[in-house]
């Protein structure tokens, strides 16, 4: 069972400036609680789908330049990589902790996968209002479900479905404030919850009944 606790000085990481300085902060103050995650999360995937689940701890390996705004663990069933298939998110920006699955530009069947949403579209409309979705993981702001409930839903998953950049992802996010106020217990406790809650929408995106 992961022990994980969020403290004020895994977001401050986000503020550090350089890119040296804030990959030597993520390396060895948040990427240790992802491969904690990870491990605990793994098994937990591989448990409730009955396909053998992999952590893929985020390396932001291309960067050059400019430090990484966010970082995170995806939980996917390939070995290899996760983001060519929808996949699970546990992950930080410098504001709040997010729990989602995703599906990214990569993915090469994502017609398929939104048409399959769009006829299943109440299992995530039936999601409770403290849910958010986006159109967008590289940017950390999401809309709260409870406003996108009649329109801008059904719009982003069209969206994945026609453009090539389009993406959904849909999850809860926690404010740092919130995050860092939680026990380790209550933490996992509630992304087991919201796991278990959108496991039908990425069975339904993989067309799994």
């Amino acid at each position: 069972m992961s022990i994980v606790n969020w403290s004020n000085e895994d977001f401050n990481v986000f503020q550090i400036e350089g890119l040296d300085e804030r990959m030597e902060a993520l390396t060895s103050i948040i990427r240790p609680k992802f491969h904690e995650l990870g491990e605990t999360f793994s098994s937990y995937f591989s448990v409730q789908t009955g396909d053998e689940f992999f952590a893929h701890v985020a390396k932001h390996a291309r960067r050059t330049v400019n430090p990484p705004k966010d970082s995170w663990v995806a939980f996917a069933p390939y070995k290899r990589g996760y983001k060519s298939i929808p996949h699970f998110q546990i992950g930080l920006w410098g504001t709040h902790v997010f729990i989602v699955v995703a599906v990214i530009y990569e993915a090469p069947h994502k017609q398929e996968m939104a048409e399959r949403l769009l006829q299943n579209i109440h299992i995530v409309k039936n999601l409770s209002d403290d849910y958010v979705i986006s159109g967008d993981h590289m940017q950390p702001a999401a809309i709260p479900l409870v406003e996108a409930r009649d329109s801008q839903l059904e719009k982003i998953i069209v969206r994945l479905r026609d453009i090539k950049k389009g993406e959904f992802l849909v999850g809860r996010h926690i404010l740092a404030e919130d995050a860092v106020k939680m026990s380790a217990q209550n933490f996992l406790k509630l992304a087991e919850q919201t796991f278990e809650e959108l496991l039908p929408i990425y069975n339904r995106l993989i067309g799994k009944n």
